[in-house]
C-alpha cells in the first residue's frame, strides 16, 4: 500500500503504518490522520510529539495508556481521562496515535 503526500508516494504496511519510519513528517501525519478520519488539533499534536519522543529518546518505548495519561497531565496541567484521549484517537490513543506519529505498529494486547 502507499499514500500520496505532496506528490510523493510513501509506502505503508498492510495495516497503514509507514514502511520506512524516516518518511514521516508533519504533512505525512496529516495525511495519515485524514485517512483515519481525524482532524489534528494541538492536543493531537501533543500526543504525537510525546509518542515520538518516547520512541526515539527512550529506547523505542511505546507507552501504555496509563503512562500516556499521566504524562499528558503534566503537559496539559490536569490529567486527562481515558475518555478524553479516546475522543482524540477513537481506535486507541497508543495505537492509532502511534500510526499517525509514524512509528512501528504496537503489537501488544490491551492498552491500559
Amino acid at each position: 500500500m502507499a499514500i500520496e503526500v505532496n506528490g510523493t508516494s510513501i509506502e505503508t504496511t498492510a495495516s497503514g503504518y509507514l514502511a520506512n519510519l524516516g518518511d514521516w513528517n508533519e504533512d505525512v501525519a496529516k495525511v495519515l490522520a485524514d485517512a483515519e478520519g481525524i482532524e489534528l488539533t494541538d492536543k493531537h499534536w501533543d500526543i504525537i510529539k510525546y509518542l515520538r519522543e518516547e520512541y526515539y529518546n527512550h529506547n523505542q518505548n511505546q507507552p501504555m495508556e496509563r503512562q500516556l495519561l499521566k504524562d499528558m497531565g503534566k503537559v496539559w496541567g490536569s490529567k486527562p481521562t481515558s475518555k478524553d484521549v479516546y475522543k482524540l484517537f477513537p481506535l486507541a490513543p497508543t495505537k492509532q496515535g502511534t500510526k499517525i506519529a509514524g512509528l512501528p505498529e504496537v503489537m501488544r494486547k490491551g492498552g491500559y
